[in-house]
Parts: structure tokens; sequence; C-alpha cells
């Protein structure tokens, strides 16, 4: 059960935090303007040992050798095909490097990092019940977390690259801040005055900024595709597994899919919900990966489609027999990569070894 599960208008969800408390519209005003605080229900996994980042860093997406304490980024970790399997929040302490995942990811995540480990110098441990995860955008978030996570979705991070090419990118008002805490120290939260919001508010949210989240992977999903190379893959470190697909589906442009918005039209007030089919007339080109309704844009979800899919096509989703009709918003464009100012990347067997 969720901490704020005696907050009045509590509707939980599977896995334990508030879906919503009666009114997801208004929690999302309330959280998007920095007065609100969600509890997040995300996995934790921890690192510890002398080993730790440069471990990290040589079977994920992301440069952690030299990582601050205190700096937060993201990576991901991908299969030999470049696929994603399992994507992290990263934040060290000096002594525990801490993983945040998705609830369902973090027992997964831990046993691949502990059937890595080899003979380094590392610890890997799930945590999950040891701590709560509680986010927001402003100072509802508490000060005496354990450890905290800023978000680095909101600008390109040093090394990546984004295919949204736009000069005021939806991200830059994503300013997610993710503070780990003890049970008892959520405790006092929940007992406090505070605004809490529901997981239907952070998702609304999270869909108009255009961040990419596991939930909008699948069994095909490469970080180019949902522009996750933006704050997840560094793209002139070394060797790592999945690296020479990053590479040259970069070079080369032109990922197979791609991230677009859908603007759904809210006539006959259904929201499709995930996995649900995107048609162009009656030939299928997507799925929906998200859907929510948004406290100023309306309906509106994340689907992946065919990169070839024509922009300006109006898209159908068929929900019990209704359709919904939904206008496109360019995300990761059909030509992501292909341009003159791309940066050439290493092909893994030229990388360059000291």
């Amino acid at each position: 059960m969720g901490v704020f599960a005696d907050r009045l208008g509590f509707v939980g969800t599977d896995a334990g935090p508030a879906a919503h408390f009666g009114n997801p519209v208004g929690e999302q005003r309330a959280l998007a303007a920095g007065r609100a605080v969600v509890e997040l229900g995300l996995g934790v996994v921890t690192v510890t040992g002398p080993d730790r980042l440069s471990w990290l860093n040589s079977i994920t997406s992301q440069l952690l050798t030299g990582l601050t304490p205190g700096t937060s980024t993201e990576t991901l970790v991908l299969d030999a095909s470049g696929r994603v399997e399992h994507a992290a929040r990263v934040v060290d302490d000096g002594a525990t490097t801490w993983l945040l995942t998705e609830a369902d990811d973090a027992a997964p995540l831990a046993a691949w990092l502990t059937s890595m480990r080899f003979m380094l110098r590392v610890e890997v441990a799930d945590r999950s019940g040891d701590f709560v995860t509680l986010g927001g955008f402003g100072t509802a978030v508490p000060a005496d977390a354990v450890v905290e996570w800023a978000d680095p979705w909101s600008s390109v991070t040093p090394g990546g690259w984004g295919y949204a090419a736009l000069e005021a990118h939806p991200a830059s008002d994503w300013t997610l801040r993710v503070a780990v805490v003890t049970p008892d120290a959520a405790a006092e939260v929940a007992a406090s005055d505070v605004p809490v919001a529901g997981l239907l508010a952070l998702e609304a949210l999270r869909i108009a900024a255009w961040r990419p989240a596991l939930s909008d992977v699948d069994e095909r999903t490469i970080p180019h595709e949902l522009d996750w190379l933006r704050s997840a893959v560094h793209l002139s470190k070394g060797c790592y597994r999945g690296q020479e697909t990053v590479a040259k589906v970069h070079n080369l442009g032109r990922p197979p899919r791609r991230l677009v918005m859908l603007h759904l039209d809210g006539s006959d007030g259904v929201l499709p919900v995930p996995g649900t089919p995107v048609l162009d007339g009656d030939k299928e080109v997507g799925r929906l990966s998200a859907a929510a309704l948004h406290h100023e844009l309306g309906p509106v979800g994340l689907a992946v489609v065919k990169r070839s899919l024509d922009p300006t096509a109006t898209l159908r989703l068929v929900v019990d027999d209704v359709v919904v009709t939904a206008a496109q918003e360019t995300i990761v464009p059909t030509d992501a990569g292909a341009t003159a100012d791309v940066p050439r990347l290493p092909r893994l067997g030229a990388v360059r070894r000291s």
C-alpha cells in the first residue's frame, strides 16, 4: 500500500502508489507548479565497491568513470543488437552508486548486474524494500533524502545527441527530482500537509515533455527511436554491449521506427490504452505506448511508429468500436541522424585503446 494511502480520495495501483486522489487534472496542475509530491514506487538497486563506476561504465551506455558525488545521469543496458533491456537513473554518493529503475525491473537488473561481476570488487543489492521514492518539481520534495536524483532530460547531456530539432523543446520545463527516503521519513511526509499527486498526473506531464521510459520500450526498441541518446547514451565513450548498433544507426541515420506525440480526439471521452494499434487508414503503423489527459493539451499519447510514416497523416486508434483520430507531433524526425553535422562515431573494432 502506498505511503499516502490515508489521504482523502486515494485510489491505488497494483504497485502500491496512488494512481490519483480523485482529481487527476487538479493534481497535475499542482505537481507541474512545484507544489505537490508524488510517490513513484521505483525500484532501488545499489552498487558498492571500488570498481563500481568503471565496471558500470564498461557494460552500460553512459560515461560513468569520474562521476562526481551528487551528479545525476542516466544509463541503459543494451543487448548485443543494441536493443534496450534495462534503464536506470544513476547517482553516486561517493561510496555507493544508486540505480533507480521501474519497480518490476529492479530484480532483473540486479540479477543481470550480479551475473556480470566476475572478479571485480563490486557488490550489487536490490534494496527496493528498504526505501521509498518521492518525486516532484519544486520544494515539496523532502530535503532529508538519503540520496537525490535530478532528471537530466531538460537538456542534451554531454556526449549525447538530441534528434528533436526545436528551438524550444518541451523538456525545458521537465525538472523532476527524485528523493530516496527511508520509510520513516516517508511517513513524516505523509503526515504533513504537503499536497500530493498520483501517478496519472506525472504520466501526463511526462508525455508532454516527450520523456522516454521503460514503458515505451518493446522487444525491438533501440535508443535512437525514443530520442534517448539525449540523456542516456554517451556517443564517444569506449566499448560496451550494443555500442556497434548505436554507432552504426547514428552514423547512417534513419532508425527503423520513431517516437511521435499524438494529440488525440477527445470528443467521445475515450482514452486509448497503451498497446492500442495505431492505424494509417486500415494499415497498422505502430502502437501506443502511453496516453493521458493533460491539463492544457487535452488527451495526448506517445506512440512508436514506422519511420516512413507521413508526419502529416491523420491516424486512427480503435477502442471498443469507437474510432479515435490523432494528429502527430514529430519527436524523432524521419531523417534522424542523416544530416551533415552529425558526428561520425567509431565502429566497435576501430575504438582506440590506451
